[in-house]
Protein backbone atom coordinates (compact mmCIF):
# COMPACT_ATOMS: atom_id res chain seq x y z
CA UNK A 1 0.00 0.00 0.00
CA UNK A 2 1.23 3.42 -0.47
CA UNK A 3 1.20 6.40 1.85
CA UNK A 4 -2.21 7.69 1.37
CA UNK A 5 -1.86 9.90 4.90
CA UNK A 6 0.65 11.19 6.67
CA UNK A 7 2.66 9.26 8.97
CA UNK A 8 1.69 9.37 12.20
CA UNK A 9 -1.71 11.46 11.42
CA UNK A 10 -4.07 8.94 13.03
CA UNK A 11 -1.82 7.77 15.85
CA UNK A 12 -3.70 6.91 19.14
CA UNK A 13 -6.98 7.08 17.24
CA UNK A 14 -9.48 4.34 17.08
CA UNK A 15 -11.42 3.52 13.87
CA UNK A 16 -14.03 1.46 12.89
CA UNK A 17 -14.67 0.26 9.70
CA UNK A 18 -18.16 -2.09 8.67
CA UNK A 19 -17.43 -4.64 6.33
CA UNK A 20 -13.62 -4.16 6.48
CA UNK A 21 -12.53 -7.60 5.71
CA UNK A 22 -12.56 -7.23 2.16
CA UNK A 23 -12.99 -4.82 -1.07
CA UNK A 24 -12.90 -1.14 -0.03
CA UNK A 25 -13.62 -1.83 3.55
CA UNK A 26 -10.63 -3.94 3.58
CA UNK A 27 -8.44 -1.36 2.13
CA UNK A 28 -9.52 1.63 4.12
CA UNK A 29 -9.40 0.02 7.42
CA UNK A 30 -5.50 -0.47 6.15
CA UNK A 31 -4.88 2.85 5.13
CA UNK A 32 -5.86 4.05 8.52
CA UNK A 33 -3.69 1.59 10.49
CA UNK A 34 -0.59 2.82 8.08
CA UNK A 35 -1.65 6.43 9.00
CA UNK A 36 -1.43 5.19 12.63
CA UNK A 37 -4.77 4.06 13.78
CA UNK A 38 -5.65 1.19 16.14
CA UNK A 39 -8.49 -0.66 14.51
CA UNK A 40 -11.77 -2.53 14.80
CA UNK A 41 -12.09 -4.95 11.31
CA UNK A 42 -15.76 -5.40 11.27
CA UNK A 43 -17.43 -8.90 9.15
CA UNK A 44 -20.19 -10.70 8.55
CA UNK A 45 -19.24 -14.04 7.22
CA UNK A 46 -15.60 -13.72 6.32
CA UNK A 47 -13.93 -14.41 9.89
CA UNK A 48 -10.50 -15.84 7.80
CA UNK A 49 -10.30 -13.17 5.74
CA UNK A 50 -10.97 -10.53 8.89
CA UNK A 51 -8.43 -12.12 10.54
CA UNK A 52 -5.77 -12.53 8.18
CA UNK A 53 -5.98 -8.98 7.54
CA UNK A 54 -6.02 -8.76 11.56
CA UNK A 55 -2.40 -10.06 11.52
CA UNK A 56 -1.39 -8.01 8.70
CA UNK A 57 -1.98 -4.71 10.56
CA UNK A 58 -0.77 -6.14 14.07
CA UNK A 59 2.47 -6.48 12.34
CA UNK A 60 2.67 -2.65 11.70
CA UNK A 61 2.31 -2.52 15.65
CA UNK A 62 -1.37 -2.14 15.82
CA UNK A 63 -3.37 -2.60 18.30
CA UNK A 64 -6.66 -4.93 15.69
CA UNK A 65 -10.09 -5.98 17.10
CA UNK A 66 -11.76 -8.34 15.08
CA UNK A 67 -15.58 -8.21 15.61
CA UNK A 68 -18.30 -10.33 13.95
CA UNK A 69 -21.60 -8.52 13.28
CA UNK A 70 -24.81 -8.82 11.24
CA UNK A 71 -25.82 -5.11 11.03
CA UNK A 72 -29.20 -5.38 10.36
CA UNK A 73 -29.47 -7.46 13.49
CA UNK A 74 -29.78 -4.75 16.31
CA UNK A 75 -28.56 -6.82 19.57
CA UNK A 76 -25.68 -7.59 17.03
CA UNK A 77 -24.57 -3.83 16.70
CA UNK A 78 -24.85 -3.35 20.19
CA UNK A 79 -22.75 -6.30 21.13
CA UNK A 80 -19.90 -5.06 18.33
CA UNK A 81 -19.93 -1.80 20.49
CA UNK A 82 -19.71 -3.22 23.53
CA UNK A 83 -16.78 -5.16 22.59
CA UNK A 84 -15.13 -2.05 21.21
CA UNK A 85 -15.67 -0.24 24.73
CA UNK A 86 -14.61 -3.08 26.92
CA UNK A 87 -11.63 -2.93 24.30
CA UNK A 88 -10.34 1.17 23.31
CA UNK A 89 -12.84 2.61 25.90
CA UNK A 90 -13.72 4.72 22.96
CA UNK A 91 -14.04 5.69 19.00
CA UNK A 92 -12.79 8.43 17.36
CA UNK A 93 -13.34 7.32 13.19
CA UNK A 94 -16.62 5.19 12.30
CA UNK A 95 -16.68 4.57 8.18
CA UNK A 96 -19.91 2.98 7.54
CA UNK A 97 -18.96 0.89 4.51
CA UNK A 98 -20.80 -2.21 4.38
CA UNK A 99 -24.09 -2.11 2.44
CA UNK A 100 -25.88 -4.41 -0.03
CA UNK A 101 -29.01 -5.32 -1.79
CA UNK A 102 -28.71 -7.08 -4.70
CA UNK A 103 -27.58 -10.69 -3.03
CA UNK A 104 -29.75 -13.04 -3.96
CA UNK A 105 -32.16 -15.00 -1.55
CA UNK A 106 -33.01 -11.88 0.32
CA UNK A 107 -36.05 -10.73 1.95
CA UNK A 108 -37.82 -7.87 -0.62
CA UNK A 109 -37.15 -5.28 2.39
CA UNK A 110 -32.88 -6.55 2.37
CA UNK A 111 -31.69 -3.31 0.60
CA UNK A 112 -33.75 -0.75 2.88
CA UNK A 113 -33.25 -2.59 6.06
CA UNK A 114 -29.32 -2.72 5.55
CA UNK A 115 -28.85 0.56 3.69
CA UNK A 116 -30.93 2.62 5.53
CA UNK A 117 -31.94 1.47 9.04
CA UNK A 118 -28.39 -0.29 9.78
CA UNK A 119 -26.73 2.54 8.99
CA UNK A 120 -29.28 4.66 11.51
CA UNK A 121 -28.77 1.65 14.25
CA UNK A 122 -24.77 1.94 13.52
CA UNK A 123 -24.33 5.24 14.23
CA UNK A 124 -27.09 5.77 16.63
CA UNK A 125 -24.88 2.68 18.90
CA UNK A 126 -21.53 4.17 18.02
CA UNK A 127 -22.32 7.83 19.40
CA UNK A 128 -21.92 7.45 23.02
CA UNK A 129 -18.59 6.24 22.03
CA UNK A 130 -17.77 9.33 19.83
CA UNK A 131 -15.89 12.09 21.64
CA UNK A 132 -15.04 15.83 20.37
CA UNK A 133 -13.38 15.70 17.00
CA UNK A 134 -14.38 12.48 15.88
CA UNK A 135 -15.63 11.32 12.34
CA UNK A 136 -18.12 9.66 11.24
CA UNK A 137 -18.10 8.88 6.89
CA UNK A 138 -20.59 7.38 4.56
CA UNK A 139 -19.75 5.83 1.63
CA UNK A 140 -22.34 5.92 -1.08
CA UNK A 141 -22.22 6.07 -5.16
CA UNK A 142 -22.94 8.86 -7.51
CA UNK A 143 -26.07 6.26 -8.71
CA UNK A 144 -27.29 6.67 -5.15
CA UNK A 145 -26.61 10.29 -4.31
CA UNK A 146 -28.24 11.44 -7.54
CA UNK A 147 -30.95 9.14 -7.68
CA UNK A 148 -33.32 12.08 -7.84
CA UNK A 149 -32.09 13.95 -10.65
CA UNK A 150 -30.35 11.26 -12.38
CA UNK A 151 -31.84 7.51 -13.75
CA UNK A 152 -29.46 4.87 -13.07
CA UNK A 153 -29.27 0.90 -14.00
CA UNK A 154 -33.08 -0.93 -13.49
CA UNK A 155 -30.84 -3.45 -11.91
CA UNK A 156 -29.32 -1.33 -9.52
CA UNK A 157 -32.29 0.86 -8.91
CA UNK A 158 -33.06 -0.60 -5.57
CA UNK A 159 -30.17 -0.20 -3.85
CA UNK A 160 -29.29 3.12 -5.16
CA UNK A 161 -33.33 4.35 -3.63
CA UNK A 162 -32.62 2.07 -0.76
CA UNK A 163 -28.56 4.02 -0.36
CA UNK A 164 -29.99 7.44 -0.63
CA UNK A 165 -33.16 6.90 2.08
CA UNK A 166 -29.87 6.17 4.27
CA UNK A 167 -28.12 9.12 3.49
CA UNK A 168 -30.81 11.19 4.06
CA UNK A 169 -31.83 9.45 7.17
CA UNK A 170 -27.85 10.02 8.10
CA UNK A 171 -28.03 13.58 7.13
CA UNK A 172 -30.96 14.45 9.85
CA UNK A 173 -28.54 13.58 12.55
CA UNK A 174 -25.69 15.67 11.37
CA UNK A 175 -26.69 18.94 13.78
CA UNK A 176 -26.72 16.96 16.79
CA UNK A 177 -23.25 15.25 15.88
CA UNK A 178 -22.02 19.10 14.96
CA UNK A 179 -23.27 19.76 18.92
CA UNK A 180 -21.34 17.12 20.01
CA UNK A 181 -18.09 18.18 17.82
CA UNK A 182 -18.64 15.07 15.19
CA UNK A 183 -17.83 15.52 11.67
CA UNK A 184 -19.63 13.54 9.51
CA UNK A 185 -18.26 13.43 5.87
CA UNK A 186 -20.71 11.52 2.53
CA UNK A 187 -18.37 10.40 -0.06
CA UNK A 188 -19.45 9.48 -3.17
CA UNK A 189 -18.07 7.48 -6.14
CA UNK A 190 -19.07 6.12 -9.53
CA UNK A 191 -19.38 2.43 -10.11
CA UNK A 192 -15.87 1.19 -8.77
CA UNK A 193 -14.10 -1.53 -11.05
CA UNK A 194 -13.73 -5.38 -8.87
CA UNK A 195 -16.57 -4.55 -5.98
CA UNK A 196 -19.18 -6.98 -5.49
CA UNK A 197 -21.70 -4.20 -6.49
CA UNK A 198 -19.95 -4.14 -9.79
CA UNK A 199 -19.60 -7.68 -10.44
CA UNK A 200 -23.43 -8.54 -9.63
CA UNK A 201 -24.18 -5.99 -11.35
CA UNK A 202 -22.52 -7.01 -14.81
CA UNK A 203 -23.76 -10.38 -14.46
CA UNK A 204 -27.33 -9.38 -14.77
CA UNK A 205 -26.26 -6.38 -17.11
CA UNK A 206 -23.73 -7.56 -19.08
CA UNK A 207 -22.08 -4.92 -20.57
CA UNK A 208 -22.28 -2.66 -17.85
CA UNK A 209 -19.45 -1.43 -16.23
CA UNK A 210 -17.96 -1.39 -19.43
CA UNK A 211 -20.53 0.64 -20.53
CA UNK A 212 -20.44 3.50 -17.80
CA UNK A 213 -16.49 3.22 -17.95
CA UNK A 214 -16.51 4.59 -21.59
CA UNK A 215 -18.87 6.72 -20.47
CA UNK A 216 -16.92 8.17 -17.61
CA UNK A 217 -13.39 7.72 -18.95
CA UNK A 218 -12.16 6.27 -16.03
CA UNK A 219 -13.65 4.22 -13.18
CA UNK A 220 -11.47 3.91 -9.55
CA UNK A 221 -10.54 0.57 -8.48
CA UNK A 222 -11.14 -0.52 -4.86
CA UNK A 223 -7.58 0.63 -3.64
CA UNK A 224 -8.19 4.43 -5.59
CA UNK A 225 -11.61 4.71 -4.04
CA UNK A 226 -10.67 3.35 -0.46
CA UNK A 227 -7.69 6.05 -0.28
CA UNK A 228 -10.42 8.56 -1.00
CA UNK A 229 -12.40 7.26 1.52
CA UNK A 230 -9.41 7.06 3.92
CA UNK A 231 -8.73 11.33 3.32
CA UNK A 232 -11.95 11.74 4.15
CA UNK A 233 -11.42 11.08 7.74
CA UNK A 234 -8.76 13.33 8.03
CA UNK A 235 -9.60 16.41 5.75
CA UNK A 236 -11.66 18.97 6.87
CA UNK A 237 -15.38 18.43 6.73
CA UNK A 238 -16.73 19.94 3.22
CA UNK A 239 -18.91 22.68 3.51
CA UNK A 240 -22.00 20.61 1.77
CA UNK A 241 -20.58 17.15 4.40
CA UNK A 242 -20.27 15.58 0.47
CA UNK A 243 -17.26 14.40 -0.89
CA UNK A 244 -17.58 13.65 -4.85
CA UNK A 245 -14.86 11.33 -6.13
CA UNK A 246 -14.30 11.21 -9.63
CA UNK A 247 -15.96 12.64 -12.95
CA UNK A 248 -20.04 13.93 -11.97
CA UNK A 249 -20.56 15.06 -15.34
CA UNK A 250 -22.95 12.53 -16.26
CA UNK A 251 -25.21 13.51 -12.81
CA UNK A 252 -27.70 16.05 -13.29
CA UNK A 253 -27.01 18.17 -9.85
CA UNK A 254 -29.18 17.99 -6.99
Amino acid sequence: MTDVLPAGSLDGRVALVTGSSRGIGADTVRYLAEAGADVVINFRNKAPRAEKLARELRELGRRVLVVGADLTDRASVEEMFGAVETEFGRLDVLVLNASGGMESGMAEDYALTLNRDAQLNVLNAATPLLGEGSRVVFVTSHQAHFIRTTPTMPEYEPVALSKRAGEDALRELIPGLAEKGIGFTVVSGDMIEGTITATLLERANPGAIAERRESAGKLYNVSEFAAEVAKAVVDPVPADNTRLVGDVSAFAAE
